[in-house]
């Protein structure tokens, strides 16, 4: 007899390197110390956090951010899922037929209490980057831990287990992820402050006749602050200031 397990979900799992994290751990200090320096996130973000500010695209950390990790994420996540489709089913997702673009980056700050209630985002692709977690977020409950969502509700008594993937935030790992895949972050409790960077990608097929690697055009688009479309609450339909 065989089990077949249908419709697997891939999401993308990485780490950064020491000396990029601590980078980016000191301009996510400077930006909470200084938050009327950077714009707020909060009002098109659904998250109910204590911070979300918008990062600016000019320090060169982010831009190795960007450059060597979160789009070279996205090709790869294009190709991994890609090699699986016959030729004629992968459309332009073809090396060389689409570029990567970050269009959306911002800093979250978590504290006792805060959450993200279920959520989408827009563009094409999504992802968060741990950078600093509180010691008591342990892997013996759900709190302050990233949840990713399946096409159902979890339902233990029917054996919908397989519905929600719970993620500890390890600092320096990140992850990517179709911009269409709910997910959510559990409150936690007791003190600190969870610390992340989340964004957006557009993918976006190339003008007949247009060639190149798709890892160079990734490399070299410029990151900019505007967002393709609010990130959706899933929880509520209603327009707040703070987006749930």
């Amino acid at each position: 007899m065989e089990i077949l397990d249908l419709f697997p979900r891939s999401i993308f799992k990485g780490s950064l390197p020491g000396p990029l994290l601590n980078q980016l751990l000191c301009i996510s200090a400077d930006v909470l110390a200084n938050p009327g320096s950077s714009p707020d996130a909060s009002a098109k973000l659904a998250g109910q956090l204590s911070q979300q500010r918008e990062l600016r695209p000019g320090h060169a950390a982010i831009q190795q951010l960007c450059a060597e990790h979160v789009l070279p994420a996205c090709d790869r996540w294009i190709g991994h899922v890609m090699e699986r489709q016959p030729p004629q089913g992968r459309g332009p997702w073809v090396p060389g037929r689409y570029r990567l673009q970050m269009v959306d980056l911002w800093l979250n700050c978590q504290r006792a209490g805060d959450y993200n209630p279920t959520h989408t985002h827009g563009g094409s692709f999504s992802g968060v980057i741990f950078l600093k977690v509180p010691p008591q977020i342990k892997g013996h409950c759900f709190d302050g831990q990233l949840c990713f969502h399946g096409p159902e509700d979890w339902h233990l008594q029917s054996f919908r287990t397989g519905m929600a993937h719970y993620v500890l935030p390890v600092p320096g790992e990140f992850y990517v992820f179709p911009a269409w895949q709910p997910h959510s972050v559990a409150p936690f409790r007791g003190d600190g402050e969870r610390w992340s960077i989340a964004f957006n990608v557009i993918a976006t097929p190339l003008a007949a006749g247009t060639s190149g690697r798709p890892e160079a055009v990734a490399t070299k688009q410029p990151v900019r602050s505007q967002a393709p479309q609010r990130n959706v609450s899933l929880s509520s339909g209603r327009i707040m200031p703070r987006g749930f």
